[in-house]
């Protein structure tokens, strides 16, 4: 299971150090990139992209345009990249552009996935959405039992 919150630098030759805890969750050493829902990358091991790509083409007609609209945003930018012997991976430059990455990143592990935001972008979408999320905090209470 990949979790945890993790700083990251987005050096000079536009690579990322993933965390060792994120690392060791990954199984291979490769995984899909693409632009998210919200400004941010995904990252998903080759398997978990290939069951989400899968749903996203079933689900979809090519003769809807919202369909079109969330395969040429998801899909179509995705590419496999490799994790050096470091560790770090090369964000492909036109993924970097989409979401503004410039150098500190806040990388998150969401289970399935890895998203990874640059760390102003990720301070902008937290203010901007606060209140929301106090909305949905407050509907899941009911919903969820931890006991």
């Amino acid at each position: 299971m990949i979790t945890g919150q993790y700083r990251s630098v987005l050096d000079e030759k536009g690579r990322v150090l993933l965390p060792s805890r994120l690392r060791g969750e990954i199984p291979g050493s490769s995984l899909v990139v693409t632009a998210g829902i919200d400004r941010c990358l995904w990252l998903f091991p080759p398997d978990e992209w290939k069951q989400l790509s899968d749903q996203l083409m079933e689900a979809a007609s090519p003769f809807s345009r919202r369909a079109r609209l969330l395969q040429r945003r998801i899909i179509a930018p995705a590419q496999e990249i490799e994790l050096d012997k470091t560790g770090r991976i090369l964000i492909p430059p036109s993924l970097k552009e989409t979401v503004g990455l410039k150098k500190d990143c806040v990388l998150h592990g969401i289970k399935k996935y890895i998203e990874i935001w640059d760390v102003d972008e990720y301070s902008a979408y937290l203010r901007e959405n606060e209140d929301e999320f106090q909305e949905a905090a407050e509907e899941l209470g009911g919903a969820v039992s931890f006991f």
